[in-house]
């Protein structure tokens, strides 16, 4: 459900408006972690999830309850699958509606699925996975753009993507996962160029195993005792948290990282190396 947030996107007098971010897939973990990152730094967050189960997929994603508990005064829940290109607009059209503008899209929203060879996994797990980790992008993409447009010159807008190191490494058993991840970091690169000179800016960030509920599905498609068990692969030696990929996403959301477009900047303990 969605409710507006009266008296939102307007400044104080003489200050300055509140930057506004629209962030996917931020029921829980990396999402989450950006909702909050966001908020706490000041900026108003339109956070959006599907906030119920694919049943393409056969692990239980974020709920709607999970959703509303970011809700706050600068937080506004807004529940839209990134697989409708036409939820995603009205998605959009909330961030403007509400907070007077858009000034950053983050597509988080991502699905795993495999455990088997390619040739032999179920096509509807196949499609939910392109669906989810690389045409919701696009989605977010044709949706966002156009309002990161419409904030007037000079603009500091962001688009930004949360890749993976699976777009660099072959993992075995999760080719389609590989090749959505592939995908995005190169959709990244083009829209850079396209939107040279506009004053926005696109970028990605590539996590390594992170400790969400992606990895843990990930360690059963692997029969693995735990999600833990994947630490020992990274020369960090642990999992990489959720609140640390969210800390990159804020700092390229941010004017620090102005310079700074169509780049993949690995969140990933060195597990690319």
């Amino acid at each position: 459900m969605v409710r507006g947030i009266a008296g939102h996107g307007v400044s104080e007098p003489g200050g300055e408006a509140p930057r506004v971010a629209l962030v996917t897939g931020a029921a829980r973990g990396i999402g989450a972690a950006t909702v909050a990152a966001l908020s706490s730094q000041g900026w108003h967050v339109v956070a959006v999830d599907r906030g119920a189960d694919d049943p393409r997929l056969p692990y239980p994603l974020g709920t709607v309850e999970e959703l509303e508990a970011l809700r706050s005064p600068t937080v506004l829940p807004f529940v839209a699958d990134v697989c409708d290109p036409e939820v995603l607009v009205a998605a959009v059209a909330e961030a403007e509606r509400v907070f007077g503008g858009l000034d950053v899209a983050i597509a988080v929203a991502g699905v795993v699925a495999g455990g088997v060879p390619l040739w032999e996994q179920p096509p509807e797990q196949v499609e939910a996975v392109l669906d989810v980790n690389l045409r919701g992008v696009v989605h977010l993409a044709r949706a966002a753009v156009p309002a990161l447009l419409r904030r007037p010159v000079p603009r500091q807008g962001r688009l930004l993507v949360v890749a993976s190191a699976a777009a660099v490494r072959g993992l075995p058993l999760l080719a389609a996962y590989c090749a959505a991840k592939a995908g995005t970091t190169g959709l990244v690169r083009a829209l850079a160029v396209e939107l040279a000179g506009t004053g926005i800016t696109v970028n990605a960030v590539s996590p390594g195993s992170t400790d969400t509920a992606v990895l843990t599905e990930s360690a059963r498609l692997y029969g693995l005792p735990s999600a833990e068990s994947f630490a020992r692969q990274q020369p960090l030696d642990r999992l990489v948290q959720p609140e640390e990929v969210a800390a990159a996403l804020l700092w390229l959301a941010g004017p620090h990282a102005a310079a700074v477009t169509g780049a993949v900047l690995p969140v990933d303990g060195g597990l690319a190396l």
